[in-house]
């Protein structure tokens, strides 16, 4: 099941806003909240996802939700249906997150890579802590361009391919690192 923006709320997790998401973190989340319990042979997952879309599609007034309270509610409904241990294990897990990279570059200002290295990791950091686990990044030549746009041309140029370069090379770097620690989460750098 698709959750298409002009149905659903746009979910806000951490700093960034997610809309156009499918219903399979739900499930996920579920799932993983049964296995902390010791239950995993919870049969109601489907219902409750179907429920919670149900909620978000037709009663929810809010055009943008946060997540955390998304999955407050869901405890909630666990609770009520008797699942307290479900319930306490239940944490939020987001939908895929796409991040532009060229609001960090903004924020950086032109000629400040480190600033902006400081800010692409301080918002993978929120995002995690949010809930997130699988984040893409966009918009990578605008990011380059703004970052060298005080230089020449020509130097411009070749800074430019060593800065794409540091930045795939911070992302793959950060996602290796996940993977080591056992971490569940996937950086992706949509070119």
């Amino acid at each position: 099941m698709i959750c298409l923006a002009g149905n659903f709320p746009a979910l806000q997790v951490g700093n960034q806003q997610v809309a156009g998401y499918d219903a399979s973190w739900i499930d996920e989340a579920l799932a993983r909240a049964a296995v902390a319990s010791n239950r995993q042979d919870f049969p109601f997952i489907d219902e409750i996802r179907d429920g919670i879309i149900h909620y978000l599609e037709n009663r929810c007034p809010l055009r943008v939700f946060a997540l955390e309270d998304l999955f407050e509610r869901m405890r909630s409904m666990l609770r009520k249906i008797g699942c307290h241990a479900i319930a306490d294990h239940l944490t939020p897990l987001a939908p895929p997150v796409t991040v532009s990279l060229v609001g960090a570059a903004r924020e950086a200002g032109n000629g400040y890579e480190l600033g902006f290295f400081k800010l692409l990791s301080k918002e993978i950091d929120t995002l995690k802590l949010a809930g997130a686990e699988a984040i893409h990044f966009r918009d990578l030549e605008e990011c380059v361009q703004l970052l060298t746009s005080g230089q020449r041309s020509r130097r411009k140029r070749q800074d430019g391919e060593q800065l794409r370069a540091e930045i795939q090379a911070f992302l793959k770097r950060l996602h290796k690192q996940a993977i080591s620690a056992k971490g569940k989460l996937t950086l992706i750098l949509d070119l």
